[in-house]
């Protein structure tokens, strides 16, 4: 962020804008990087919105969309250092939501190991026998399901068909 789009946010703007860098991301967890990203993303969403409106009064009023561009560009320079920082923040999550994934699957693989590998040879503690989890089976379509579909399908087409014809 450079010195002119600086000086046009406010101090709390100009915080917000220092908790995106990137040491500042690299301390948070993935919790309070949930937060951030909320708060950037509303003050993102906050000087789009107000771009917008500013812009479609200003065309209102100069009845030109060319001389509109320049009058509110101050709004659109600071929707845009947010749309940055959203970016920035977005990625960083992203990366500590894929490491925290990864270590959760790590430990459920362990655990689920630790539980086939226990004495009893239970799957679950307190029972005696081993069960397996039960996969769904996809449903095999009979005859009748085939003549059924079709027929509605059938049906379907020619009640579109009246509809199409009496336009």
């Amino acid at each position: 962020m450079d010195a002119k789009t600086r000086a046009m946010l406010n101090e709390a703007e100009q915080a917000l804008l220092r908790e995106t860098t990137k040491a500042e991301l690299a301390k948070l967890d993935e919790d309070e990087l949930i937060e951030l990203h909320t708060r950037v993303r509303r003050a993102r969403s906050k000087y789009v919105k107000l771009h917008r409106r500013q812009g479609a009064a200003q065309v209102r009023k100069d009845r030109s969309r060319t001389r509109t561009a320049g009058a509110v560009s101050r709004t659109a320079v600071k929707a845009e250092a947010f749309e940055e920082a959203l970016g920035l923040v977005s990625a960083q999550l992203a990366k500590v939501a894929a490491k925290a994934a990864k270590e959760l699957e790590r430990e459920r693989l362990a655990a689920a190991a630790r539980v086939k590998g226990s004495p009893s040879g239970s799957a679950t503690p307190g029972r005696g026998k081993t069960t397996k989890a039960a996969k769904p089976r996809a449903r095999s379509r009979t005859p009748i399901d085939e003549k059924r579909a079709s027929s509605t399908r059938g049906a379907q087409k020619r009640s579109q068909a009246r509809r199409d014809a009496k336009r």
